[in-house]
Parts: C-alpha cells; sequence; structure tokens
C-alpha cells in the first residue's frame, strides 16, 4: 500500500491489509458468530427477535429440512425473493449451511424477469413470499425448479400474531393474489421436518459459490456475478476493519433498511454487522416513512446505511427530528451519489458525517469509503479498502497521472470469480488482472476517488441499474411500437429517471398504454416515466438509434 498516493491519508487504526482466509468459509463465520454472542438478540422484525442462538438452531432446521427432505445437492442454486423478514435470515443462513449456493432474487420482479434469472441460474429450489407467488405460478413449468416454499409476512411471529398479521395481510389488505403451485411446501412445516436433528455440515472450499448475485454488470445484459465465500468473507473483513475505530463487538445497533437480497446490505448489514454481534432491526418496508420513523424512535440505533434517496426521504419529514440521534456512530451511503446537499443536511440534524462508500456486485460490493474518523470529504467515494488497489486506466488500458479522468479498475480479494456461465463476458471486464468497473473518475493528490461519469447510457434508479436495451426489447414487442429509444434523464429524487422516445405503428397508441405495457413486465424502478413520440428517431449510418443523441437534447432543454 505503500506505493499508492492514499496511503498517507489512511485513517489511524485501520490496517491496510486484511486476511481473506480469516475464515474458511461463510459457513465458519456463522458458526463462529453464533458461539460467540450466544443469547445476545441478532435480529428483530415487527416486534419478534432472534437470539444468535436461535437462528443457529432455526437455520440448522431449515438446512436439514433441504438436506433430507429433497433432491437438493451441494452447489445447487436456491432462489430466496422476499423483503427484509425473519425468514430471509433463516432460508438464506440455512442454505449456505446447507452447501447450497443462494440466488438473491428481488421479489418485485415480473413473472418475465424471474423466468430470465432462475432459467440462466437453472435454480432448482425458490423460497418465496406468497405475496409473490402469483408470478411464480405463471412460469414454474419452463424452470428447473423441484422445490418450492412458500412463507407468508406473519410466520416467524408466532402464535396468535402470526395469524392475525397473515390474515390481514391476505384478507384484509388484499396484498397476497390467489395462485396455485403443486407440490409447494410451506415455510413453518419446512422448519418443523428438518427438526430430526440430522444436519450435517459440508465441507465447503474457499472458492465454492457463496452467492450468485445478479446485475446489469458493465455490458448491459443481466448476469450472474459469482461471488465465492472467499470474495464474501474478505470483503465482510475490508468492511469491519473500516469501521473498526468506532464499533465495538456485542454493543451495537444496526437500521437494516436497505434490502438484504442487495449486495449492499447482503454484506455490510447482514454478515460485516453479524461478524461484531450487532443488534440487526430489519425494515420490511421503509417506504412507509412515518412507520420507519417510529422504528427509529424505538430502538437507539449506532449504524444506519442508506441510499441518497433513503437519507433524503427521512429528511423531509418533519418527525425526523425528534430522532433521538445521540447513539448514532457511522452512517453510510452507497449504490448511488450521495448529494452533497443530502450530506450536508444530515450531518446538521444528526450531527453525524455521512460516509459516502462505493463499490459494485461483482465486488461484493465495497471497493472505496470515506473514513468514518471525521476526515471524509464529500463529494468523493473515498479511499479504497484494506487489501484494495485501484488503478485509473485510459481506453488503451495504461494507467493515468493523478488527478486525470479514466475508468476506474480495481483489484482485490472482493473482485468476483467471473461470470455465471459467461466465460466471454468475464474476459471482456478483466484487464491486466483488474476488474474494470465502468466508471470514470480520477484520484487527488491525496489520494482520494472521485466519480466524474458512468458507464454511457447505463441509467441510476435510486442505486439500481437499469440499461436502455431492456427497455427498449420489452416496448419493442408492443404491437403499436415501430422504434422505441431509452435514456435516462436527471431527477432529484431518484437520480435518474427513464424516458423513451417512440414511433409509433399505430397512431392510436397513448402513453398510458404504454405505461401500463411496463408496468405488467417489468420492475417498478424500471418503468419509464416520461413518454415522447416522435416521427422518427436519429441513427447512425448502420440504422442503430443514436441515444447519445437523444441524451445530448434532453440535456439541451434542460439548460434552456
Amino acid at each position: 500500500m505503500q506505493d499508492f498516493p492514499w496511503f498517507k491519508n489512511y485513517p489511524k487504526g485501520i490496517p491496510t491489509e486484511i486476511n481473506p482466509d480469516n475464515y474458511g468459509s461463510v459457513i465458519e463465520l456463522l458458526e463462529t458468530s453464533f458461539a460467540k454472542f450466544g443469547d445476545k438478540i441478532a435480529y428483530e422484525n415487527m416486534g419478534k427477535t432472534l437470539t444468535f442462538t436461535e437462528v443457529e438452531k432455526l437455520s440448522a432446521q431449515f438446512a436439514d429440512y433441504l438436506q433430507n427432505h429433497t433432491g437438493l445437492k451441494k452447489g445447487d442454486r436456491i432462489a430466496i425473493q422476499m423483503p427484509n423478514l425473519l425468514q430471509w435470515v433463516v432460508a438464506t443462513f440455512g442454505s449456505i449451511r446447507a452447501g447450497l449456493t443462494v440466488v438473491n432474487t428481488n421479489p418485485l420482479y415480473t413473472a418475465r424477469e424471474m423466468k430470465h434469472q432462475f432459467t440462466d441460474a437453472r435454480v432448482k429450489a425458490v423460497v418465496i413470499l406468497a405475496n409473490f407467488a402469483q408470478n411464480l405460478e405463471k412460469i414454474v413449468g419452463d424452470t428447473d425448479l423441484e422445490t418450492i416454499v412458500i412463507t407468508e409476512i406473519g410466520d416467524m411471529l408466532g402464535g396468535f400474531k402470526k395469524a392475525l398479521v397473515n390474515f390481514v395481510v391476505k384478507k384484509v389488505k388484499k396484498m397476497v393474489p390467489p395462485y396455485k403451485i403443486e407440490g409447494a411446501v410451506k415455510f413453518n412445516d419446512a422448519l418443523k421436518k428438518g427438526a430430526s436433528g440430522n444436519f450435517v455440515r459440508h465441507e465447503i472450499d474457499n472458492e465454492d459459490i457463496s452467492f450468485l448475485q445478479y446485475t446489469g454488470g458493465t455490458t448491459g445484459v443481466s448476469k450472474g456475478a459469482m461471488l465465492t465465500h472467499r470474495n464474501i468473507i474478505a470483503n465482510m473483513e475490508q468492511i469491519s476493519a473500516w469501521m473498526l475505530p468506532k464499533l465495538k463487538d456485542g454493543v451495537e445497533t444496526v437500521i437494516t433498511a436497505l434490502p438484504m437480497y442487495h449486495i449492499f446490505a447482503l454484506t455490510v448489514n447482514c454478515l460485516a454487522m453479524l461478524k461484531i454481534g450487532a443488534t440487526n432491526i430489519l425494515v420490511t418496508n421503509p417506504r412507509d416513512m412515518p412507520s420507519f420513523i417510529k422504528t427509529l424512535k424505538k430502538f437507539p440505533f449506532s449504524v444506519l446505511t442508506g441510499v441518497n434517496t433513503l437519507f433524503n426521504g427521512l429528511l423531509n419529514q418533519e418527525e425526523f427530528k425528534n430522532v433521538d440521534f445521540s447513539q448514532l456512530k457511522v452512517a453510510v451511503g452507497g449504490g448511488m451519489a450521495v448529494q452533497d446537499a443530502v450530506a450536508i443536511k444530515w450531518e446538521e440534524i444528526t450531527k453525524t458525517s455521512l460516509a459516502e462508500g462505493y463499490g459494485l456486485t461483482e465486488t461484493s460490493p465495497v471497493l472505496c469509503c470515506n473514513p468514518i474518523d471525521g476526515t471524509e470529504r464529500i463529494g468523493t467515494i473515498g479511499l479504497p479498502v484494506p487489501s484494495t488497489d485501484i488503478k485509473i486506466m485510459n481506453d488503451q488500458g495504461k494507467e493515468v497521472p493523478v488527478g486525470e479522468a479514466g475508468e476506474i479498475c480495481a483489484k482485490g480479494p472482493q473482485v468476483m470469480k467471473g461470470y455465471w456461465e459467461k466465460p466471454e463476458e468475464t474476459e471482456n471486464v478483466f484487464q491486466r488482472g483488474y476488474f474494470k468497473t465502468g466508471d470514470i473518475g480520477f484520484i487527488d493528490e491525496d489520494g482520494f476517488v472521485k466519480i466524474v461519469d458512468r458507464k454511457k447510457e447505463m441509467i441510476n434508479v435510486s442505486g439500481f441499474n437499469v440499461f436502455p436495451n431492456e427497455i427498449e426489447n420489452v416496448i419493442s414487442t408492443h404491437e403499436k411500437v415501430l422504434e422505441v429509444g431509452a435514456i435516462g434523464i436527471s431527477d432529484p429524487k431518484s437520480t435518474e429517471k427513464v424516458k423513451v422516445f417512440i414511433v409509433k405503428k399505430d397512431e392510436s397508441l397513448t402513453e398510458e398504454e404504454i405505461i401500463s405495457y411496463c408496468k405488467e413486465n417489468m420492475t417498478s424502478y424500471k418503468v419509464p416515466k416520461q413518454v415522447e413520440f416522435r416521427k422518427e428517431l436519429p441513427k447512425s449510418n448502420v440504422g442503430k438509434i443514436l441515444r447519445r443523441i437523444l441524451k445530448e437534447e434532453e440535456e439541451g432543454k434542460a439548460s434552456t
């Protein structure tokens, strides 16, 4: 690290190197924390708590079920599809302990999106919240699924509360559309079947895949990033080392509002906090701001992670000012750029700085983070975390001088093994051992990294990567559409929003029809917020629609 410009400003007390082999696998990490923190509360959700010992027992029961009551074998893929619930913890840890590879799946995916991910990963099992089972019913026959476990929101609450919550969700709020899936097993029945105690711990190599985490990658094609046990352990060690000066074992409380199926919350909130024995408060629906703020008031918290839109949303709630921030030690923003105004207002209200970090699904995810010792620099993504080498390279693959912009490239033990069954795609994103992030930035004289642009044409909606190809592919299947181009335009609430330009095949086509069609076939954050009809779209000499021209025209409108 001494050869790199950031070394002179590395936070005091932070090691510049970590040991990615400190644990032989994620399973060993889990077992160590279970034994070390025992009866301490590990997770809380909807008024129900689980201790580390209880999580150990329940996850072992689920692992037993997977091993002894299904045809699943070590290395098979299992999809987990639900928001932040205690069931997610039990199912995910149980699957890992059973030697399976977890495929985290956004519960808001449409049937089309689920089908793509499940068939690409060849998942053989799924644990899904009943609220989304209707979509699974539509595509289950087109997949390799053999084991289907369905849970309801209140399943882990126990007794009368379980029955009441499930009744209200299904019958009163009508949040569970009717479905019929032959052979599906109820989550709690799976736990009962696995209570025999016959769970056997698999021997895991640290190069085995722990999570197959789907991402848009850097080329716009949906791919599974193969994150090994060593990748995950490395990033967990890097994160916990970075927070070492402020966080202590067994005393912290972390608020997890970001979904744990997202790589940020998975590694930072779930695993790094598990390692230090933090109590994890799971927020199932952070969009319900009044309820979210009640949770913040109820639990004196020391760690909070989020994305810019989440922090901005909280800051715009009057009641947020009445939250007790006296225990808050660390607030970290990632997934998208933290806006300067948000960071400044956050510190003004909470008296704690908002440290921006940076990473990608392919890097497990954290590559850089601002120091949490008061030396952070607003507008930058901070310094590389331990054992991470960041280089800024030009299009010829040569490192550029300090202060000059180029593509951010990274090397470290947290960088993925590659893309699932896509060797050419994998080869394309590595250059001389460095992963090419697709983001443009520079390193200043003090070693702080700043992003000045990101991969051309990728759209960033509230921290989620949205790719024009997918939007265009869906809309082009509408019978009244002749041509379509999609771009991202600036939006103060979500960084960017999707706008589409359409040439009609049928003059009766309306904006409402397009929006409705997209809602049926895409997750909500991908749905266009603006539709513009045109007689023709700009094209290259070979007929390719030039999104760049569309973007320039929109930017020109915004500046006038």
